[in-house]
């Protein structure tokens, strides 16, 4: 019997049903793990997050926390209590509950708590706050010059140096520190003061500062160069707990360092490092620097890939580390002596991990057809066991597509991955139209892991394929590089070799292919549509139109300095590969979504894009999220953006209709 028949098509809605779980930490004694869940709450626009607690002898689980509001869950260094932060009283706060679940708040900071860390010792917490200088670490005052900002007479944003925005936020005068709460005498400390931003954003999270393990001081990442957006030379720093005299472990090193972690016994730093200047795509190696001579070593020179998240061993002499790997992330682990590296478990696209004394390990992963779930083994992946089960009721019901992977040759003769998920009630034989999904970065990779875009579109009747071309990590730095200097040329090469694969499939319709892409994935869209390509639609979001004024309006200019090659005025690349520039070219009806407060690819790219296609009398629709920066509103904008898409698929590839109609969700028309 088809299980998979019995089982209903994928839905918008369905996406928000499901469940996730990260923040995976072992207790102390590892007798116990903490861990977050969420779920979200569609039709009333709210997400819930609790911290749970799961006994390892039995793997019995109960929650810590009920309110919905709780993450960032921290054990006591004897194991005996959680810290960690919720927002039930508005402003996130420090709280810390012992095994009853009785809890405690700790802190009434009046900008809240980002991003905390605990000592060792249980004394301190330091957490990132956006202050004004002359305030530190004066909650008070900072909120009455903010008051003061907002209410004021006159509305301006001032500015007398650049890098005055990011991402989604005006800077005005503010800059995020790093405060020190002494939870012993109650006070607190701004550590970095001055004007520089301690530790520095960094979009994909991680580790920005730690504590020594004898808490006497925090090591801290930021760039205090006098141009920090036209370079990536961000450095480490200690600090005393108490503040003071800041020291700088990098100096010589021009390019990126950063993601100090201490090893248990306080010999050594390890952290992420890359060696080219301005590059921000460099391959990043794990490093150490010993304490006592300050010299510093590089651990993994022979993995040809990224290193992402990593944990030292109790005895410090192994380092855990998340690398990228040909569409999975699998975990690894490096001898600090020899250098040499081992695959624990592979063939996972692992989120969170962690592992107790005696060799096991925690962790999360999903897959295309799988969401998100907490599994433990022993090395090398033996003995898998499943730990939640969130998500089982969906999985019964509804058709979660798995995907396949198929190999492309592609530009240079190299090898392209492909990722295909076929549609809800497949049938050998029948064709399908097709969507192909161009990732962003551009420097990132699809894995075999679950999104929302590799099941709505299935569950409608298309096929979708998600390549990694030329541009993509966990393929060696190489491969990765490739796109620099060459947007508009490899990767183009890439996806049309792909699209031709793709088309020669027995079940794919090649007279219904359409293609989206979002940020880089949004700029080919508009780069097919400067040449030629076999795509009945497209579908651009967030995407780079005019290169040369894109240079002029985004904040980081080092990435357009290094991947295209210098600046508008002295590089040719911003001619070159400027979709703009090839307006002549132009007849595929278009999609186009933006967010006003995009500050990476600024939303006039898309309304300079929407008018030449309006002039041109090319079907086009825009999409502007007025509150929405690069990354949408996963409750509010999200869910119009798949519809969105539904809708204009639909015109020109004829797959299912959309569920609702995209002009009343945004008038706020829709049941959910």
């Amino acid at each position: 019997m088809n299980l998979q028949a019995q089982k209903r098509a994928f839905k918008i809605s369905d996406l928000y049903r499901v469940q996730s779980v990260y923040g995976v930490a072992v207790s102390p004694q590892g007798n116990t793990l903490a861990y977050v869940h969420s779920r979200s709450d569609l039709k009333n626009h709210k997400s819930y997050q609790n911290i749970a607690l799961m006994n390892l002898k039995d793997f019995s689980t109960r929650d810590l926390t009920t309110d919905g509001k709780s993450g960032d869950a921290m054990w006591s260094k004897d194991g005996k209590l959680v810290y960690f932060i919720s927002s039930i009283s508005g402003t996130p706060q420090l709280y810390c509950s012992d095994a009853t679940g009785k809890a405690e708040k700790l802190t009434d900071y009046e900008l809240g708590i980002n991003a905390p860390v605990l000592s060792p010792d249980n004394r301190y917490v330091a957490f990132t706050a956006n202050v004004f200088p002359e305030a530190g670490a004066d909650g008070k005052k900072n909120v009455e010059l903010q008051k003061k900002l907002d209410n004021g007479p006159v509305q301006a944003h001032i500015a007398d140096k650049l890098l005055y925005r990011h991402w989604t936020e005006y800077a005005d005068g503010k800059y995020q520190h790093i405060i020190v709460y002494d939870l012993k005498d109650k006070t607190y400390t701004d550590v970095t003061p001055g004007e520089w931003v301690s530790p520095v954003f960094m979009p994909g999270g991680g580790v920005g500062f730690n504590f020594s393990p004898d808490s006497k001081e925090i090591c801290f990442v930021s760039n205090r160069t006098q141009h920090q957006e036209a370079n990536t030379n961000c450095n480490l720093w200690t600090v005393p707990v108490k503040g003071g005299e800041v020291k700088c472990l990098t100096a010589e090193n021009e390019a990126w360092d950063g993601t100090p972690v201490y090893s248990p016994d306080g010999k050594y730093i390890a952290y992420r490092m890359q060696r080219i200047p301005g590059y921000e795509s460099d391959r990043f190696l794990l490093a150490l620097i010993n304490r006592q001579t300050g010299e510093k070593t590089v651990l993994t020179e022979s993995f040809d890939n990224w290193v992402d998240d990593f944990k030292w061993s109790p005895d410090s002499k192994n380092i855990f580390f998340l690398g990228e790997e040909t569409g999975y992330e699998p975990l690894f682990k490096v001898n600090v002596k020899s250098h040499k590296i081992n695959k624990v478990i592979g063939n996972r696209a692992i989120g969170d991990f962690d592992f107790d004394a005696k060799g096991n390990f925690y962790y999360t992963y999903s897959r295309t057809g799988k969401p998100n779930s907490l599994y433990t083994s022993v090395a090398n992946g033996t003995k898998e066991r499943q730990l939640t089960f969130l998500n089982k009721e969906l999985e019964q019901e509804v058709d979660i597509r798995p995907s396949e992977t198929m190999w492309v040759k592609g530009a240079n003769g190299d090898d392209v991955e492909v990722f295909i998920v076929k549609p809800h009630g497949f049938e050998a034989g029948k064709k399908y139209p097709l969507i192909v999904n161009v990732h962003g970065g551009p420097q990132m990779q699809w894995m075999d892991s679950f999104r929302g875009d590799w099941q709505v579109y299935p569950g409608s009747g298309y096929v979708v394929a998600y390549p990694n071309p030329h541009g993509s990590t966990g393929r060696g730095q190489a491969f990765c590089r490739a796109i620099s200097g060459d947007f508009g040329g490899a990767p183009y090469v890439d996806v049309m070799k792909v699209t031709d694969a793709l088309a020669k499939l027995e079940y794919v319709d090649s007279t219904r292919m359409g293609a989206m892409g979002w940020s880089y994935g949004g700029y080919f869209m508009n780069w097919l549509q400067a040449n030629k390509h076999p795509f009945k639609c497209l579908a651009s979001m967030m995407g780079l139109y005019d290169l040369r004024s894109m240079w002029g309006a985004t904040e980081e200019l080092w990435f357009p300095n290094f991947d295209l090659k210098g600046q508008p005025w002295n590089s040719d690349q911003y001619k070159k590969f400027s979709p703009s520039e090839y307006v002549s070219n132009f007849k595929t009806p278009t999609l186009i979504i933006t967010g006003e407060k995009d500050y990476r690819v600024p939303y006039t790219q898309s309304l300079q894009y929407f008018n030449t296609l309006q002039t041109l009398g090319i079907p086009s629709r825009l999409i502007v999220f007025k509150n929405d920066g690069h990354w949408p509103s996963n409750l509010y904008s999200m869910p119009v953006y798949y519809n969105a898409h539904l809708e204009w698929f639909h015109k020109y590839l004829g797959g299912a209709p959309a569920p609702w109609d995209t002009q009343k969700m945004v008038a706020n028309q829709i049941e959910y």
